[in-house]
């Protein structure tokens, strides 16, 4: 993870460029084809449990893939958003901005869950002051471009 915005600068800036939506569809692949190593792997030699067989897959529930699939569409939409603002902005300033997932992360915690509804008064500053200065940190990286 830590290669992918090098490879990308490179690939957005050097020989025959690469246009973000040809990027996504290579990364996409890259990403399924490592799944499957990946998957199978740790099927085999799970961290914690007992190894399943590959066909388990096929016996998991229906809303188990589906969820799945829809983590895979919006992560992927993400990343198309992300590729075509590094065309604009430059790759480095665009992934910095597209890490704000923690941000989006705390808020589904705090707004949808409410993770913080019985703490106290000090959680709830140390919790405006995270969003204040991550939020000041994204805008700063932001500015730097120009």
């Amino acid at each position: 993870m830590g290669l992918w915005a090098p490879f990308v600068a490179h690939a957005m800036t050097h020989g025959n460029a690469l246009g973000p939506y040809s990027i996504a569809v290579f990364l996409t692949l890259g990403a399924l084809l490592s799944c499957t190593v990946w998957n199978v792997y740790f099927m085999k030699k799970p961290l914690v449990g007992e190894p399943v067989k590959f066909s388990g897959f096929f016996h998991g529930p229906a809303s188990g893939h589906i969820l799945g699939l829809l983590g895979g569409i919006i992560w992927g939409t993400g990343m198309v958003f992300n590729l075509v603002a590094a065309s604009f902005t430059g790759v480095a300033i665009s992934y910095a901005i597209g890490q704000s997932a923690p941000m989006v992360a705390a808020l589904w915690g705090i707004l949808a869950w409410k993770e913080f509804a019985n703490s106290g008064p000090r959680a709830k500053i140390y919790l405006a002051l995270m969003f204040v200065f991550y939020g000041l940190a994204i805008f700063l990286v932001a500015r730097a471009n120009g």
